[in-house]
């Protein structure tokens, strides 16, 4: 399996966290040295590891928002 590389440009907000440590959270990445988009998944600890998510453009992050009330 190909090894992903991503970079956190800008962390947003922490969504929740469970009993272990790991927090959800809303960030702007970079994943393999693309457009960033906006984020929201499940992250370790220090973002060693992470867990399935979902990502947004910079639209879609808009209509979200616009529906959102935000």
């Amino acid at each position: 399996m190909a090894e992903i590389k991503y970079t956190i440009l800008r962390e947003i907000a922490v969504l929740s966290e469970n009993a272990k440590g790991w927090r959800k959270e809303l960030n702007l990445i970079s994943w393999n040295d693309r457009e960033p988009k906006y984020d929201i998944r499940d992250w370790a600890p220090g973002h060693e590891k992470m867990g399935k998510g979902v990502t947004l453009t910079q639209e879609e992050y808009d209509k979200l928002s616009e529906i959102m009330g935000g």
